[in-house]
């Protein structure tokens, strides 16, 4: 029997409800297509802003490597050129300031990690003008090399106006060079018993 015939016999409700069905199911099939569409374009919209967030991160990320990699090489260009002698170094810049130190003493250097040494001189000041001795702190402060006044003590003196005894430690960081790498190279047996045998 074909389908039609199917359809022929049978009753009126029957054919309505028949039709009913397939008109839903006319919608449906009418309906899924947006509906994909629709989740697809969604799909793809989720995974652009995550990639547009990827990538935002990663902008944001190299600007930060890229601060850090500057700020290395500002360390690395100030400890290039080690810092002189203190002793010559701190006579040069006081002679500019107009300042006499009467009184210098360098101490033993001493280990900061395993990358920087710290050498320190102990300078006494008599009867200095406080403009002289800014001059003088401000001439240690623009040098360019890696050197800072560690400690500063100022005591005014009771006749003389604008009259100070100072007593300052300047110090000096040196930038150890960094150690090569120890390679794994193991070494040749054969070689060592023909060193062994060649002995004495």
């Amino acid at each position: 029997m074909s389908l039609a015939e199917r359809l022929s016999r049978l009753e009126p409700r029957e054919r309505r409800l028949l039709g009913i069905l397939g008109g839903v199911l006319g919608a449906i099939a009418f309906l899924a297509v947006p509906i994909a569409i629709a989740a697809s374009v969604h799909g793809q919209a989720s995974e652009n802003e995550a990639l547009r967030m990827a990538i935002s991160s990663i902008d944001d990320a190299r600007e930060h490597v890229a601060k850090v990699q500057a700020a290395r090489d500002a360390v690395a260009a100030r400890y290039a050129t080690p810092a002189p002698p203190l002793a010559a170094f701190l006579s040069k810049i006081a002679s500019d300031a107009q300042v006499e130190i009467p009184e210098s003493q360098d101490r033993q250097a001493v280990p900061h990690g395993k990358r920087y040494d710290e050498r320190s001189t102990k300078i006494v000041l008599r009867k200095v003008g406080m403009l002289k001795l800014v001059h003088l702190m401000e001439g240690i402060e623009k040098s360019g090399h890696p050197v800072t006044v560690s400690s500063l003590n100022i005591r005014k003196r009771a006749v003389e106006p604008d009259s100070y005894d100072v007593d300052m430690v300047v110090s000096a960081f040196d930038r150890k060079a960094a150690e090569p790498k120890k390679t794994d190279a193991k070494p040749d047996s054969s070689a060592g018993t023909t060193d062994k045998e060649a002995a004495p």
